[in-house]
């Protein structure tokens, strides 16, 4: 799976987290392995432009999809086996996102995963225009974050786990005469 980050925003983000939230959506929604995603991050003027030009609406936004292949989860449904695809951009604004955060009361980095698992789900197809849709998608938003968070939480307790158990054998191994 390749996942390019272009960070034009001005603001220091973990592009890594970006990549690994983005990877962790695409591989639970059971898209192709070597699916292409391609997130961009913008300052507020260059994502209001994009804003305006492509939803006609005025001021920037926290976050725009643009998908390039029709996908459903596991691959295009009219392919005989689901096969690799360019998913499409994510457009990711992290000032407008730090406002957010705050609003909400966490950090940037956690506005920002919210976010790009919001825009692969879109890139996958789903919607919130209509209150069935939103109940839905709002939901898998809500789990798949959640389901990231919880393998970050394993992983962080797996390696400190390995580096306590790494210093006890290392101090066994050399203390002894």
């Amino acid at each position: 799976m390749s996942i390019e980050v272009s960070n034009e925003s001005g603001i220091d983000v973990s592009e890594d987290e970006l990549i690994s939230v983005a990877r962790f959506v695409i591989r639970k929604m059971k898209v192709h392995p070597a699916a292409e995603l391609s997130m961009v991050l913008l300052d507020t003027a260059a994502m209001a432009d994009l804003h305006m030009r492509w939803m006609d609406l005025p001021g920037p936004t926290d976050v725009m999809s643009f998908p390039m292949d029709e996908l459903e989860p596991g691959g295009r449904p009219d392919a005989p086996e689901p096969g690799p695809s360019l998913l499409g951009d994510i457009v990711l604004c992290p000032e407008f996102a730090a406002t957010q955060a705050t609003a909400a009361g966490h950090s940037l980095g956690q506005e920002l995963a919210l976010l790009t698992v919001h825009g692969v789900l879109h890139l996958l197809g789903y919607d919130h225009a209509e209150p069935d849709e939103e109940k839905e998608m709002f939901a898998l938003q809500r789990q798949l974050l959640a389901e990231w968070v919880a393998e970050q939480v394993e992983a962080y307790h797996q390696d400190r786990q390995s580096d306590k158990d790494r210093r006890l054998l290392e101090s066994r191994y050399f203390d002894e005469p």
